[in-house]
């Protein structure tokens, strides 16, 4: 096999200067790890399934030592090495062994796809994407809802070289006007429509220039990389774009075979897919991730969630533009010839459980807000659920309760949670085969294969086991960086690749861990120490509360004290849920001073696209609800 040359592929630095500074390229990775890591790194490189895996036994001995120490340290040992492998490699090699599985189901599309027809598809976009003057390294955004065109350009981008940027499909001008500049998209695949949205009304209200312009030759003054706009739609067209279903009729049968003899010229290193970060906090960042951080997440996701126990049929009702959806849902289904079953282009409860029964679902991924919805769906409509093997509760955090619940009133054998994050390419943390519903009730899982973890404290030093501390994770998923934002990228950053997560962690010697709460959500009340979550597992055992989201709001004699925001369940009967009810519940289960003082029972809350609560927002109703004082 013709040797990689390294240097030149690593990390998207031939596509953008910009990034130069916060990616290294690969030597300098290797000279990380040889002085991070104090060990040998064994390469193995061949044609697509080649492997790049450490040399494992070095590593135990250094976990072991750490452990000898009582330090919070932990690095899991490889069970299967790692791939170096494309994502456009991935999809070939499970086209190859599962040509006749179904992949895609898209319920409200009408739409089966097969893995043959995916690649097929997959490599005529790819090669329309070059007759339309775009060339490997470009940006190519994706403005979509869950639906095949999001599947398909998924895989299409990745196959061609290129990058693709997830693209809320809630965001409007400012937003998107921003996403689309950050990262200097080339061209823009999208839906016609979702909800009672047209999206080429929202995008020529950015662009005026568009439906005068000749498709492919867009001139934008707002956003002026933007050269080329797609729309997933047959029955009409629109000036100054291309429709999906024309280019896949585009290109020449040599063309497409083309597509097939560039995937060896494609670097696992490289970037592959930027995806904007949930914006909880403020204005999102754009971590760029590598085909070989997603592919080789998807792969461990895919065992640790027993997809090769039989064919497995996967509800993902979870966004694909966010890391859980697409890695989860789009890229781990591919190693057992899963089939991932959208429900809907945006969640809706009732849809999700119509989806389940119908296609006969048994894997179920979704965040605890959804659960939340679905399980009074269930309730409400007495749903029978066809009997599910696993549920996977992630992107947020989840209480106890719920998972019992969701294991009770939908028929789910097991229950399980996991925790990662966008910037280390999904999951770091997750629940194993085997795994007692315990653990899921006590931990969010176990240290991924292949990752290191340790917990410090304010001044960088390792906590011992079972102290909380900010959780630091290192390993083959962490971004390349925050494309353009060399600052941002070295404050979560180390030199030697030490991500800082912004959690509150506690690890245990078995590699097990759980949340305490994001640092920055940490609650001082008079000098007390109050992590949100805690009151929050309490409290969301209240038989009437659906979900519970508790944050600092000022006080002028203790600093700050705790608001607790509430959604009630009207259905249950015999209680009225205030704030008296609150504390007589509260009081023999948490301290005086972890009470809350105020409350707000609301029937909604501010949330992202992936069911996150913007805590932020919540501070801003209550300054603005108390502004006289």
């Amino acid at each position: 096999p013709t040797p990689i040359q390294p240097d030149s592929c690593f990390g998207g630095l031939e596509v953008n200067s910009e990034l130069s500074s916060c990616v290294v390229g690969f030597k300098g990775v290797i000279w990380n790890f040889l002085v991070g890591y104090s060990l040998n790194l064994v390469i193995s490189f061949s044609m697509p399934e080649g492997k790049l895996f450490h040399s494992s036994k070095k590593l135990r001995h250094s976990a072991t030592s750490l452990c000898e120490q009582n330090q919070s340290y932990i690095q899991c040992t490889a069970s299967i090495p790692l791939l170096y492998r494309t994502i456009g490699q991935h999809l070939k090699l499970a086209a190859q062994k599962f040509p006749n599985n179904e992949a895609l189901v898209s319920c409200h599309e009408g739409l089966r796809l097969t893995y043959s027809a995916v690649l097929e598809k997959a490599d005529r976009l790819a090669a329309a994407f070059y007759q339309l003057g775009l060339e490997k390294g470009d940006r190519v955004a994706i403005w979509a809802p869950n639906c095949s065109a999001y599947y398909l350009a998924t895989f299409a981008v990745a196959r061609a070289g290129m990058i693709s940027v997830g693209v809320n499909p809630a965001y409007q001008v400012p937003e998107l006007e921003y996403a689309l500049n950050k990262v200097g998209v080339k061209a823009l695949v999208m839906a016609e429509s979702f909800r009672t949205r047209n999206y080429y009304n929202v995008l020529e209200e950015l662009i005026p220039e568009l439906s005068g312009s000749v498709p492919g030759k867009l001139k934008s003054s707002r956003v002026p990389s933007l050269k080329t706009v797609v729309i997933d739609c047959e029955e009409r067209s629109y000036p100054g774009t291309f429709s999906m279903h024309d280019l896949l009729e585009l290109p020449t049968e040599q063309q497409i075979r083309n597509i097939e003899a560039m995937q060896s010229r494609i670097c696992p290193d490289s970037g592959a897919c930027m995806l904007l970060t949930s914006g909880t906090t403020g204005q999102p960042k754009v971590a760029l991730l590598s085909h070989f951080g997603l592919v080789n997440n998807a792969t461990q996701a895919a065992r640790r969630n027993e997809l090769d126990t039989k064919d497995h049929r996967v509800c993902v009702h979870v966004p694909l533009f966010h890391a859980f959806g697409l890695v989860f849902g789009v890229f781990s289904t591919l190693n057992y010839g899963s089939t991932m079953v959208l429900p809907s282009a945006g969640f809706k409860g009732s849809d999700s459980l119509k989806a389940i029964n119908k296609e006969k679902c048994t894997v179920v991924y979704g965040t605890p807000t959804m659960f939340v919805d679905m399980l009074a769906e269930s309730r409400k409509d007495n749903v029978d659920l066809h009997p599910m093997d696993l549920a996977i509760f992630g992107a947020a955090s989840c209480s106890p309760q719920l998972l019992l619940n969701a294991q009770n009133q939908l028929g789910i054998r097991q229950v399980r949670t996991g925790y990662g994050m966008t910037e280390t390419s999904c999951a770091t943390f997750l629940c194993d085969r085997g795994d007692s519903t315990e653990s899921s009730l006590e931990t969010v899982g176990r240290i991924m294969d292949q990752c290191e973890a340790k917990v410090v404290d304010r001044e960088g030093n390792i906590v011992p086991f079972g102290t909380p501390g900010e959780l630091w994770i290192r390993g083959y998923g962490t971004m390349l960086g925050f494309w353009g934002d060399e600052r941002k990228t070295k404050e979560v950053l180390s030199n030697d690749r030490w991500f800082r997560t912004g959690d509150q962690f506690v690890l245990q010697p078995d590699g097990y861990g759980q949340i305490v709460g994001r640092l920055k959500e940490m609650i001082i009340r008079g000098g007390e120490n109050i992590y949100p979550k805690e009151l929050e597992d309490v409290l969301n055992t209240i038989p009437e509360v659906l979900e519970t989201h508790c944050i600092g709001v000022p006080d002028d004699r203790l600093g700050e004290e705790v608001c607790a925001y509430v959604r009630v369940d009207d259905s249950v009967e015999g209680q009225q849920f205030d704030m008296d009810r609150l504390k007589r519940f509260c009081k023999d289960k948490l301290a005086h001073y972890k009470i809350p003082k105020h409350l707000r029972v609301v029937e909604e809350l501010p949330k992202t696209t992936t069911g996150k609560v913007q805590k932020f927002r919540l501070l801003e109703l209550f300054l603005m609800e108390n502004k006289e004082n």
